[in-house]
């Protein structure tokens, strides 16, 4: 039996720089990797002696001096992808033109803009995607008609999309059209469904801060490295939010919740009727 120590393929992967856990996820449904020669499963773990390869690229394991890696934000312009494959039309890899390899952390949709992470370390893309539950990220959002209190307070409350309820959230009206909004979750689309269930279309929408690093100063396009204490604090976050995780993991879900998920479509239905009259 070999004694040597076990990894996790994907982490392996992560860890070397090479892309995200769930990018190398991908590579190996792929079926791109190989390790020894031979196309791996997912779950597959690796040791030390092992020989992976990435589209015919040997993938060495991390180094413990992580001073090379890459670490900037981007202000995302309107139209580009966050998409790693470079065979998408206006992938963000390919606006950033950056000439070390690196990935975006998390997602920003195609027809919005504002701030995004991109970095070479895999092993705190994992890190920060994991924990990204306990985070702020701040938006501005114009929707297509006046707001209202009640809007603001539904949105604040939670709202039912995709199978669950939003968390609570901040919500304040910046004009007529325009409000705020400071979520901790990041469900798909998220800020565009809520809207969409109290009968609002978004017609713009800005990130505009993620944790303790403000989009200000940046033009769409520009992009710029993070500093030390903005690195800094980012660290001590994840480590914060990942000892609460683990000291207070999640309870099981009850029963009772499928009740939300099996009245929406009414709820949706009548909460538009209240907004439209």
């Amino acid at each position: 039996m070999s004694t040597l120590p076990e990894k996790r393929l994907n982490k392996y992967i992560s860890e070397s720089g090479f892309c995200s856990r769930r990018e190398a996820d991908k590579l190996i449904e792929q079926k791109r990797v190989t390790i020894n020669g031979k196309q791996p499963e997912l779950g597959t773990k690796v040791t030390p002696s092992d020989t992976v390869f990435v589209d015919g690229k040997r993938i060495n394991a991390s180094a413990e001096n992580k001073s090379d890696r890459i670490y900037i934000v981007y202000h995302k312009p309107i139209g580009i992808t966050c998409t790693t494959e470079r065979h998408v039309k206006g992938n963000i890899i390919d606006a950033i033109g950056h000439k070390q390899r690196i990935f975006p952390i998390g997602r920003l949709d195609k027809p919005s803009e504002g701030l995004i992470f991109l970095t070479s370390d895999g092993d705190i893309v994992n890190k920060i995607l994991r924990a990204e539950n306990a985070h702020d990220k701040e938006y501005v959002v114009t929707v297509d008609k006046p707001l209202s209190e009640r809007f603001v307070d539904r949105m604040s409350r939670g709202v039912p999309i995709l199978d669950t309820v939003t968390k609570p959230c901040q919500v304040t009206i910046q004009s007529r059209f325009v409000f705020k909004i400071i979520l901790t979750q990041g469900l798909n689309r998220q800020i565009r469904r809520m809207c969409e269930y109290l009968g609002y279309d978004v017609k713009k929408l800005k990130r505009t801060r993620i944790m303790n690093v403000q989009l200000a100063g940046l033009k769409p396009g520009q992009w710029r490295d993070l500093t030390r204490d903005e690195m800094a604090e980012i660290n001590a976050a994840v480590v914060t939010s990942n000892k609460t995780a683990v000291d207070n993991p999640k309870p099981k879900p009850k029963a009772k919740i499928n009740h939300v998920t099996s009245n929406t479509r009414t709820r949706v239905s009548k909460e538009r009727k209240k907004h439209r009259s």
